[in-house]
């Protein structure tokens, strides 16, 4: 038995990672993988098999299940967003949590809010208002503009730059953050030494959402 747990975390590691550290046929025949980014004829991108500024959430949920939690979120600012949060995302081997955020009319997600199921305070100190199953049918209408990615392994260097190429620049961000940034991909990669990484999509001609809030040094 001492010699088995070792054995057997050491099995579990390289599963955990072997999605992003291996290239071979065996991973290419997998869909919904975070570094299969298309780039599409009119500039738009589509990831996890969903289109940035044209798919729905109804899409997500046909395409990803309906094995997720909807919810407003009010941060600090008091802005109201809609996100749709999947807390098992896989795809093969890789596993993580999924979260989109979408645009509806400002009036039908303050609806949402007010008449929701529950609510909550987090420990970012956003609060989270989870919507009422009557309300989801009109909360599937909205269309994804931001995608986040949360993987259940940490990453490091090489792996981001094996999995998607040289970045334009690496910002090592006020809070301590390195960010790889990739805007012909509509992608942000958060590297964060003191927690989880964070992947971020927008569509490529939306990325000075990502980049512009973003201060620090510039590494080259």
């Amino acid at each position: 038995m001492k010699r088995f747990l070792p054995t057997f975390l050491l099995i579990t590691l390289v599963l955990a990672f072997y999605p992003f550290v291996f290239k071979d046929d065996a991973t290419k025949s997998v869909e919904g993988l975070p570094w299969q980014i298309d780039i599409l004829s009119d500039g738009s991108t589509r990831v996890f098999g969903l289109t940035l500024g044209k798919s729905s959430l109804g899409d997500a949920v046909s395409k990803l299940g309906g094995d997720m939690e909807l919810a407003v979120m009010v941060g600090k600012d008091k802005q109201e967003s809609l996100e749709m949060y999947y807390s098992k995302y896989q795809a093969g081997l890789l596993s993580g949590k999924l979260v989109l955020a979408a645009d509806l009319d400002p009036a039908a997600v303050t609806g949402f809010r007010i008449n929701a199921a529950k609510s909550e305070i987090l420990g970012s100190g956003a609060h989270k208002y989870v919507l009422k199953e009557t309300d989801h049918e009109r909360a599937y209408q909205a269309v994804i503009h931001n995608i986040a990615f949360i993987p259940a392994v940490n990453l490091d260097h090489d792996i981001i730059i094996a999995r998607f190429g040289d970045p334009l620049a690496i910002i090592h961000s006020s809070d301590d953050a390195m960010h790889y940034l990739y805007p012909e991909k509509g992608l942000d990669v958060m590297l964060n030494e003191q927690g989880r990484e964070v992947l971020q999509y927008v569509s490529p001609e939306l990325f000075t959402r990502l980049s512009g809030p973003l201060k620090g040094t510039t590494n080259d």
